[in-house]
This record gives C-alpha cells, structure tokens and sequence, in this order.
C-alpha cells in the first residue's frame, strides 16, 4: 500500500524500496525452494520402507503404497505405520509409549490390535493392515518428528517477538507522523513522500527474510554432509548445546563386529552348534547374531527351534528351545552368570574393551521373570569396531565446552575401555546404572555430573538421565541409533540419530546423520553457531534502523515539521549499511561460540545505538535548516549523517574486522562518496552536497555521535571484538 501511495503521489525513484522488497522476496523463495529440494531429496533416502508378503513373496514398498489387506512383516526396530491385526508373533514386542506413555513393551499375540505410532522392540510378526490413510494414527505420524516436541529455538522465538512488537508500534506513530506531515508540508505530495519514508523506514522488513535465508542455507549445507534436519530450528539447537549424551554402540563404534574368541567354560557340550543354530534361529538377526554368522554354518539336523525368547534391552539376552538338544541362551554374563561361574573371568575381559557374552544351557527358556537353571558353558567374545572419527570428533567437543556423556546398555567395563582409549575425561571410572538411585532425581544429577561413563543403563534410565540433566539446567542432545534409544531422543533438547539406525529412531530425531558419520556432528554445530551468531549481528543492524525511525518519527510527529529525508535516501542508506551487507554477514562461517539471551542483548545494542543515529540526524538537519539552504540541501546533510552514523554501527557489528570485513565496510563507504560525486546518481537519488558549511557540520555531528555509540555499545558489553 506505501508503495502504492509514492506511485500515485510521489515520484518513481521514491519506491525503490518496493524493488528492493520484491527483490529480497524472490531471493528468499529461491533460498527455501533450494532448501525444500535438498529436504525432499534426503527424506526419500532417510524413509524405510515397509516389509510386505504379496502374492506369495516378500517385498519391499515405500509406506504410502501400503493398502488395506498387505500382509506387513515385522522386526526389532520397524516402525508401524498402519492400523492392524497380528496374525503371527515370534516373540512379537511392541513398545506404545509415544501413544499411551506406557513405557513397558507388550506382547503381542495372533488376534491383537497394534496401532501405528508403536515401534517394535523385540521378537518378528506379521499382522494384516486393517486401517491405513486417514483411518489411522499414519496421518499424525507423518508430523511426529515435530509433534513430539518442537526444538526450543531462542532466536525464532526473538525475532517473532522483535515483529509483533514493533508492528504494535507501527501503527500508532505512522497514524502520527502522517498526521504531522499532512499539517507541516506546503504540498500533498511531499507529505505523502515523508510519512511514508518514515513508516517504511520503522518495519524490518528484511530481518525475517534474512533468518530464513541463514536456515535454508544452513540446510542445503548440511545436506550436502548427508545430514537431514528435520526441524530447521534444531541447526540452532545443539549451537546451544551444553551435554552431549553419547551411545557407545553405532555412536563411538561403527555398526556391527567381528566375532573374535569362543572360550569354553565346561568340557564336553556342541559350543559351535549352539553358536550356529542361535545366530541362524533368529530371521531378523542383530549385529551380534551377525557376527557369530559369519563364522560359524547352520547346523545340521535337529537344531529345528521349538521356541524361541527374541532379545530385548530390557532382559539382556535371548534364547531358544531345541527341543532334543536343550534350550540355550545367550546375553550378558553380569546378567545369566553367577559369581564363580566364569562372572570374574568375563569381568577381566570386558576390561580390554571387548564385548563379551554368556552361553549358557538350561532344560527350559527363563520366564518372565528370568529364573532358569541355567549352566554356563562359554564365554563369548566380539570386537567392536571404533569409529576412526570418534576420537578428533570427541577432542573437538572438549575444546568447545561440550560435556560428553556415554551412556551405553553394554558391561560397564567394556564401555570405560573404549572411553578411555578414546581419551574420554574420567573415562575409566565407569558407573553400573543398576546401582544408581531410581526415585532421587537429584541424586542422579549430581552423579550425571560428576561421571562421564555409564554402563547397564535401561531405555527408561536413558530417558531419566535427560530428564535429570536438564533438571540441572543443561541442555541436552542425545544421538543413537537402536529402540533402546528412542525414548532418551524423544525427551532430549535434541535428538540425534544415525541414519542406520531403526526407523523408530530416525522418526523421532530433530537431525539424522545419513552416512552414520559422528564427524558430522562439528559440522551441525559450527552452522548453528554461524545461524546464531550472524542473524544477531543482522538484527543489531536492522533494529537499529527500526529505533532511530521510531525516534525520528514521533519527534517530527510531536514537533511538526518536515521528515529529515525522502525514501529514496533511506533506500540508499539502508542498501548500503544493513541491506547488502546483511546477506555477508549472515552466511559468512563464524567460530563465535552461542551465548543465552539474545533477545535482551540485541535490545541492549538497537535501542541506544538507534535513538542516538536519530538525535544525531535530527540535530544536522536542524542546524542546515537554521541557514538559507534549500529542503533537499537539509535533507542531503541529513543523509551525510545517517550514513556515517549507520555506517559506524555496521563497523562495531562487523568485529572482529578481518580482511574481508574490512574490505566489506571500506566498499560501502566508497560507494557512498562515489555517489556523492558522479552527478547522475546525486540527481538520482535527491542528494545536493552543496552548502560546503552544512556538510561538515553533519559529518561533525556524526563523528560525536559515532564516538557516544561506542561508549554505549562499551558499557553494554553486547558485542564481541
């Protein structure tokens, strides 16, 4: 509507700033369609596709070709995304918590309901989909990553604020200086053209567009490390991040391990059959299974399972009935063994950092409850394979501040092995989490502080370490990888997952790191701490603009006279000290490390630094008006002053002053006294520099003021040289 009121009333260089405004808008939208691409592109590759038998055989599909009737196949880690019936269960377990917030798996029998939003804990079915589109919770769960908990983001939240309040004012003082200006001003068209000048120079109009051009370059940057952000916020999130909870397994190392020694406890039973026909019973085998796989064949006949106990991080072990042969079991010795049973041997082997397991056989599976008569017969051992990123990964974390937690499910010696290879601060004192308090949140904390590696750690003691460390005031990201991990994810600041991971996982995590590179992490930090830092330095520049137009605007509505300058001069000053720079400044790299209170700290630099760009600008065009120059001669020494008052605060935005910041700063003065000099651009842009008197009584009263904005930006200790 302004620029519609200069076209009419005014002359046409006045709306300049329309172009400008048309001009950032198409910069914006290329920016976010850059963004979207890159987006659509990963989510393609991050999507899992669903397990279904059709005509006999089994098939992979992408979730939303899922019809009614599909027979879906089920394993540890699948997500469900429709509505059925389970019409086969092999130990089928079912975690609900995102739908009831019932933490505890359920069984799942043939004849069962499940519902989309559950995640497969333990065990393999099949169920037969029975709702699917917007009969299910599918509709929903295509949202869940934002739907579980939007990332906290300060500075979204700030700049919101910084436009509501600012608009609230808007109103009011545009309806008074128009009013003024219709009173002051000898014509209709020249008060028209100082009204809107006014208005136009209060709204920040590029400071939205500037915080969404940071975060979908942010995006695109990120994409291209093969890093999905599923909630653009979060690039800001772990920027602030404070702890890093780390789990060992698919964290520090690399998916999957090598079966390295099999050390028989007792003489005289099939070790390597049992082995064998364990890893081979199981038809979704983890990476443990894996492991003992690719060693050992299936066995002969009569190793034919009868029944079988899936493994879980919550029972620590597996097991299956062979009918004949006995039911053997296979999980963690701290958990299966007894003291004296071969307990302290496997004890001394999880200290060398190796991942040791316990076989043993019984006449029957344990029950719920875990009571069997169970013999030990070996010790099993496998090498994890430790990221080689994993340790300049975690020196980096260190330097930056970050406290690194490993919370892992594995034998807490094992895990203080790999800490401590790693060179993990107090990695080597290890806590076992079923000696930690489960009803003292405070407790907890304190322990979470004080230690660094945790090993047995249960999926709800996982979740109870966030809770206890934001409790604590930190700010908490969590990475993993597994079903045991999703809840912690879910709760955390910040989840991370890894792009291997379960679907469940990648669900419900803010960022995923599609190539499984913990590497990455340094590179999502460093562009959040660039989002945060350089839209700060953007909003210092644009506010300040907003507060010496509010000063201005109600100290010519109050007195009545005349506007200082025309929109044509705003456009010019305001493209050459927030509009270009701004677009350098924002995506420029930055180590500056994020620091709370962004909002308070941008107020503290605007208000100042602006009312006193506008008291110097109303004082050199009050002492040009005092003389015998003309309106645009005033209006010109007014200018002058702006410029170098403006011009001086993007110099203190723009610390530290390195070589191209400098160079930035030193062209837009150039190009400033360039256009004071070639008469085509003077006439251009309204400017007249010829009251030689005048002109350097701006520049005068714009080096003072120059000199009271250092001062003040000094004593309120907002920015960083």
């Amino acid at each position: 509507m302004l620029w519609a009121l200069i076209l009419i009333f005014g002359e046409w260089q006045d709306g300049l700033f329309g172009l400008v405004i048309v001009a950032n808008a198409l910069i914006g939208i290329v920016q976010e369609l850059r963004a979207k691409r890159t987006l659509d592109k990963l989510a393609v590759i991050n999507e899992a596709p669903v397990r279904v038998r059709r005509d006999g055989a089994e098939r992979e599909i992408p979730p939303q070709d899922v019809v009614l009737g599909d027979l879906i196949l089920l394993g540890p880690g699948d997500r469900l995304l429709v509505d059925g019936e389970v019409v086969r269960s092999d130990g089928l377990e079912a975690d609900e918590s995102l739908l009831t917030g019932e933490a505890d798996p359920v069984h799942k029998q043939p004849g069962d309901q499940v519902l989309s939003g559950s995640f497969v804990v333990a065990g393999s079915g099949a169920f037969v989909a029975t709702k699917v589109g917007t009969d299910a919770y599918a509709v929903r769960l295509a949202e869940e990553a934002s739907k579980f908990h939007l990332a906290h983001s300060e500075l979204r939240e700030g700049v919101s604020n910084f436009i509501k309040y600012i608009t609230w004012l808007v109103v009011p003082i545009g309806a008074l200086l128009i009013y003024s200006q219709l009173n002051s001003s000898v014509d209709f068209s020249t008060a028209i053209t100082g009204a809107v000048a006014g208005i136009v120079t209060m709204i920040p109009e590029g400071l939205v567009l500037m915080t969404s051009i940071a975060f979908a370059v942010g995006v695109v940057r990120l994409g291209r490390r093969r890093c999905l952000v599923q909630e653009l916020p979060a690039i800001e999130g772990l920027a602030r991040v404070d702890v890093l909870c780390l789990d060992k397994t698919g964290t520090l190392t690399a998916g999957g391990m090598d079966l390295d020694e099999v050390l028989p406890l007792r003489d005289g039973h099939p070790v390597e059959d049992a082995l064998a026909a364990l890893s081979h019973a199981d038809p979704r085998p983890n990476p443990t299974a894996q492991a003992i796989r690719a060693r050992f064949a299936a066995p002969g006949d009569g190793w034919t399972a009868r029944e079988s106990v899936p493994f879980s991080s919550a029972r620590k072990w597996s097991g299956t009935d062979f009918g004949e042969h006995g039911a053997w079991v296979l999980g963690a010795p701290d958990v299966l063994l007894r003291d004296g049973d071969g307990y302290d041997r496997a004890a001394e082997l999880a200290t060398t950092g190796a991942r040791v397991l316990a076989l043993c056989r019984a006449d029957r599976l344990p029950g719920p409850d875990g009571e069997a008569a169970l013999e030990p017969v070996a010790l099993v051992t496998l090498k994890q394979r430790v990221r080689p990123d994993a340790d300049e990964t975690l020196r980096y974390f260190a330097r930056q501040g970050v406290a690194v937690k490993v919370i892992s499910g594995d034998n807490p010696e094992a895990v203080a092995a790999i800490a401590t290879g790693l060179g993990i601060p107090d990695g080597h004192r290890a806590l076992d989490a079923r000696t930690l308090p489960d009803d003292d949140q405070e407790k907890l904390g304190e322990l979470l502080d004080s230690h660094t590696v945790f090993g047995r750690v249960s999926p709800q003691q996982k979740r109870k370490f966030v809770t206890a460390l934001q409790a604590r005031g930190h700010t908490v990201a969590m990475t993993g990888d597994g079903v045991n991990d999703v809840l912690a994810l879910k709760d955390a600041d910040l989840g991370i997952a890894m792009g291997a991971g379960s679907p469940a996982t990648k669900a419900v995590a803010q960022v995923v790191l599609l190539d499984d590179r913990f590497a990455t992490l340094p590179h999502v930090v460093g562009e959040g701490r660039r989002v945060l830092a350089n839209i700060e330095r953007v909003s210092n520049l644009f506010l300040t603009k907003t507060f010496y137009a509010i000063v201005l605007s109600l100290a010519v509505g109050v007195a009545g006279v005349m506007f200082p300058f025309a929109p044509r001069h705003s456009t010019l000053v305001n493209a050459l000290t927030i509009g270009i720079p701004a677009f350098f400044l924002a995506l420029a790299p930055t180590l500056e490390r994020s620091r709370p209170g962004f909002v308070r700290r941008v107020l503290r630099f605007a208000v100042p630094s602006g009312v006193l760009c506008a008291v110097a600008v109303l004082v050199s065009f009050w002492l040009a008006h005092k003389g015998t120059s003309t309106l645009v001669e005033d209006q010109t020494s007014a200018v002058i002053t702006l410029f170098l008052t403006t011009w001086w605060v993007l110099v203190l935005i723009a610390r530290p002053l390195t070589w191209w910041r400098v160079v930035l700063v030193g062209a837009m003065a150039a190009a400033f006294g360039i256009g004071l000099t070639l008469p085509f651009v003077r006439s251009f842009f309204a400017l007249r520099p010829d009251d030689l008197a005048n002109d350097l009584s701006a520049v005068g009263v714009a080096v003072v003021a120059a000199f009271a904005i250092s001062i003040a930006v000094k004593v309120a200790g907002t920015l960083r040289t």
